[in-house]
């Protein structure tokens, strides 16, 4: 596996994307930048979600941006994906890097130091810290830990963190000041009227950290 590039991971969902199908929010999202692409799709049946990853795998495929799965280490083998992104109640990164392959892109969500030492220790490629600004994509997400939760996160972990919830263009610059490898979005550029342009804010913003 190529060392991945986590500057602009956008997950994209077919409930925030307001009615415009995932592959033309992702297509439009690598033309603004993206680096690194997740299909989310919380309760659709597998056979569902297996065509939301092939459509968004056929228009990322040519640009050479990794998909990865949410949740779903299964969906991901069978469509060939990158990797998969594992929340608490889901498979073991080991395992799911078993199923998948020592090549595979395997994430996990972690908001405390702690979590992200375990994800490191399970074999985790990288950890996806949040919420960092308070986030309206995601019911049960916990209070935001802030720019302080994701600096204790980055200095305790050995691997790559990811920044994610309630991140913008207007804040994307402070994640990456604090540690982050890159931002990880969903509303940002998935709800945006223009997600190219969403896209290339939150780089400029990077970029400009």
């Amino acid at each position: 596996m190529n060392v991945p590039d986590y500057r602009l991971y956008v997950i994209l969902d077919p409930a925030l994307t307001r009615g415009r199908p995932v592959a033309a929010v992702a297509s439009a999202a690598i033309a603004g930048g993206a680096t690194l692409l997740q299909v989310r799709a919380k309760g659709a049946t597998t056979r569902r979600l297996i065509a939301l990853v092939d459509a968004v795998q056929a228009v990322a495929g040519p640009h050479g941006v990794p998909v990865i799965v949410n949740d779903r280490a299964d969906v991901a083998f069978a469509c060939g994906a990158a990797g998969v992104h594992l929340g608490p109640d889901d498979l073991p990164p080991a395992a799911a890097r078993r199923l998948l392959g020592p090549g595979s892109l395997v994430g996990c969500s972690a908001g405390t130091p702690d979590e992200a030492l375990a994800a490191a220790l399970g074999g985790a490629d990288y950890v996806g810290t949040g919420d960092v600004f308070g986030t309206t994509s995601k019911g049960d997400a916990d209070a935001p830990i802030g720019l302080a939760g994701l600096a204790a996160v980055v200095d305790a972990s050995s691997i790559q963190v990811v920044a994610i919830g309630g991140v913008t263009a207007a804040n994307a610059g402070q994640a990456i000041a604090a540690g982050a490898a890159g931002v990880a979005v969903i509303g940002a550029v998935g709800l945006a009227d223009d997600p190219e342009a969403a896209a290339r804010a939150i780089r400029d913003a990077e970029a400009s950290a």
